[in-house]
């Protein structure tokens, strides 16, 4: 017994240990860590033969797949999705239908594979990798770019078409030809799928309501694996797959006031079981199997990635797109993704796809991701509207006391302060199109990302004292804060952060200032309603103070102890003018801060009477948390 125990902590340790440095070299080289896992369970298993089996590790890892999905519903907001729509369910499902039933045609005419095993091959091989291709996004700056919006609506249909192709999984399966045609199972699919549907719409945000005012971190993030896993156990039982109960647990919480709460929460065991998934998929391939089929992998994965190419730039060119924009998505999006990974497997599992099938289209998978780098470049290459934008990148007169990185409506009015104030300002900015926009009104403004040191450098970093970075959105903020805090340590970073929890990790990296980007105006706008409600200015004034202040106080205690800490100070009012009634002749009302100074808040006999009825707390006793809650 103690002789089984040291072994299998000793599987945990190798897992933890070559998972760790796997992952971490592959994302340095820019292969990503998805590749890295995969590697580090190969070598653990087929190669040096250190761990036995791998289906039990990738039993616990499918878990990741299930919070992938839940955190894929999270991100689910109506608003987004209506933004995109015309890119997401049209683009992205031209792009999944026809390459799908493309690809699986030629599985089943040239690779001879039966009616199903050729859709799960031609639909998984449709798929591309989300976390590449937003990686490599990312790291360029183009995010928010025409193409990037238009990869980011083709990868996010493609993540919601997981969800359906893994409920088909088990009806193609070998006697599950019939599961769709039993009555009783029918009803049970459909109770089981209204019962989350009405636990979703009605209970779920009174839950985490309630487990919110117990103030404990550990309560919340057991309330959130338990809904996550009890969703995802419910539909198992009903016939779907856990990873749509997961999915649809996360859409029902996409508007939820706790919705960043769940995710923070999730998020390490997603990325911790996710990564043990692809380890067990390393430990499951037969490298004997590839031996004998490296021709085929060789060849196939090439071919894959220019019929996906050539398919996606088709389709964005028959969907109005310009040709640059549809070249650089398709050599963004021609490999094959992990989620091929995931599908393969449960298709193996559920003896679709033999062992030895599952082996070689992993393998295919694998090289296509490693050659994605090569496609994308030559994406790039091909659009000449890329050699203009790179001509554009001219950096002469730059380097100014104060560096800029961001010139959107933040950033705008920030140098328009620094301006007025006969401060030099140079101002980086990696969208062309705000770059000429803002020519028009005399603004100088340089093309750069400000996530690649190179820029920094041309745009005089070395000679700011100071680095203000306005960026709108958190991914990229924190990349250039990182990258300068690692390159340039004796800079001075002021910083815009976009909420309270981006707020904490930005004071974590030592910057110098921060602020997050709609406090000061939501504090102005609040004062001027209660200004517009009666309250006198002075008051108002006072109020709005005190809740900066309280605010400000609650994030610094939060710095040292955690996101849960200063709660009470949320509701707990500091300014508490004194309940009062109909003043007598002579009689002041007399305001008492919590020092005990009188501070002569006088209510007048001749005050109108709007103010007597309880509109300036006279005459009519409130609950000063209710008066904070305002």
């Amino acid at each position: 017994m103690e002789h089984g125990s040291s072994a299998i902590f000793l599987e945990v340790i190798l897992l933890l240990g070559v998972g760790v440095v796997a992952g971490t070299l592959f994302k340095r080289i820019g292969l990503g860590t998805v590749l890295g896992y995969l590697a580090a369970g190969i070598l653990m298993g087929p190669v040096l033969r250190l761990i036995g089996e791998g289906e039990q590790i990738l039993s616990i890892g499918e878990l990741g797949v299930v919070f992938l999905l839940f955190i894929i519903g999270l991100e689910l907001k109506i608003d987004r999705l209506w933004a995109l729509r015309r890119q997401i369910f049209g683009l992205g499902l031209a792009q999944v239908m026809v390459g799908g039933l493309l690809l699986a045609v030629a599985a089943w005419l040239l690779a001879g594979l039966g009616i199903a095993a050729a859709i799960i091959v031609g639909f998984g091989l449709a798929l591309s990798s989300t976390a590449f291709g937003m990686q490599l996004l990312d790291e360029a700056g183009e995010t928010n770019t025409r193409h990037g919006q238009a990869a980011f609506s083709i990868l996010l249909f493609q993540d919601l078409a997981v969800v359906p192709l893994l409920a088909i999984v088990p009806f193609l399966a070998p006697g599950g030809e019939g599961a769709g045609f039993e009555p009783m199972q029918i009803l049970i699919s459909v109770g089981a799928l209204a019962g989350l549907l009405l636990a979703g719409r009605f209970l779920l945000n009174p839950l985490f309501r309630l487990m919110a005012t117990a103030g404990a971190r550990e309560v919340m993030l057991g309330a959130a694996l338990f809904v996550v896993l009890g969703s995802a156990m419910l539909m198992q039982a009903a016939g779907f797959s856990m990873a749509m109960g997961a999915f649809i647990a996360g859409i029902f919480l996409a508007d939820s006031s706790y919705r960043h709460e769940l995710e923070a929460n999730i998020e390490p065991f997603r990325g911790l079981l996710l990564g043990l998934f692809f380890i067990g998929v390393g430990l499951s391939i037969d490298l004997d199997v590839l031996k004998s089929a490296w021709p085929i992998i060789v060849t196939v994965a090439p071919a894959l990635m220019i019929v996906k190419a050539g398919l996606i730039f088709g389709l964005c060119r028959l969907f109005g797109e310009t040709r640059g924009l549809s070249l650089r998505v398709a050599g963004l999006l021609s490999q094959a993704g992990e989620f091929g990974f995931v599908l393969f497997s449960a298709a193996a599992a559920g003896r679709i796809l033999t062992a030895e099938t599952s082996s070689i289209l992993v393998a295919i998978v694998s090289l296509s991701m490693v050659l994605t780098p090569l496609s994308t470049w030559l994406g790039r290459r091909l659009d000449p509207a890329d050699a203009e934008e790179q001509m554009d990148e001219d950096f002469d007169g730059a380097g100014s006391e104060v560096l800029l990185v961001g010139f959107s409506r933040f950033g705008q009015i920030v140098a328009q302060v620094l301006l007025s104030s006969g401060i030099d300002v140079t101002i980086l900015d990696s969208s062309v199109d705000r770059i000429r926009t803002a020519e028009r009104f005399g603004f100088r403004i340089y093309f750069g990302s400000g996530v690649r040191k190179d820029v920094l450098e041309a745009a005089g970093i070395r000679k700011a004292g100071l680095v203000a970075v306005c960026t709108n959105k958190r991914e990229t903020t924190d990349r250039v804060v990182d990258l300068i805090r690692s390159e340039f340590p004796n800079v001075r970073l002021f910083v815009r952060s976009y909420d309270r929890s981006h707020a904490l990790s930005l004071r974590a990296r030592g910057v110098d200032y921060e602020i997050r980007e709609t406090v000061e105006s939501a504090l102005s706008f609040g004062g001027a309603t209660i200004s517009a409600l009666g309250v006198e200015d002075e008051l108002a004034a006072r109020i709005v103070d005190d809740v900066r202040n309280r605010d400000n106080a609650r994030l610094k205690l939060q710095e040292a102890e955690g996101i849960y800490a200063g709660s009470d100070m949320v509701t707990t009012h500091a300014v508490t003018p004194e309940p009062l009634v109909k003043p007598r002749p002579g009689l002041h009302a007399v305001e008492k801060m919590p020092d005990g100074d009188d501070h002569g808040a006088v209510i007048d006999e001749d005050a109108p009477k709007r103010r007597r009825r309880g509109r300036l707390f006279a005459g009519r006793r409130r609950r000063p948390d209710r008066v904070a809650s305002r």
